[in-house]
């Protein structure tokens, strides 16, 4: 069984940029993003299968773009 999981951009102060992020719709956890190393973290300190997912989708975005985007969804 695949997994959905979703994101959206909650903050970017110019030192990093915060997304809520979790299953489906549910953001319950924060994931930080250092835009000079793109090294991310998640607040909770579990840095799972869901978090490495959506901080390879963000990251990916980023660097196509330019811009972290409002909303990113990964569906695997």
């Amino acid at each position: 069984m695949g997994m959905m999981v979703a994101a959206r951009r909650a903050d970017a102060p110019a030192d990093e940029v915060r997304y809520e992020f979790g299953f489906e719709d549910r953001f319950d956890r924060i994931l930080v993003i250092d835009p000079r190393t793109s090294e991310a973290r998640v607040e909770d300190g579990d840095f799972d299968a869901a978090a490495s997912a959506i901080t390879a989708k963000v990251v990916n975005c980023w660097r196509d773009r330019g811009d972290f985007p409002q909303r990113v969804l990964f569906a695997g």
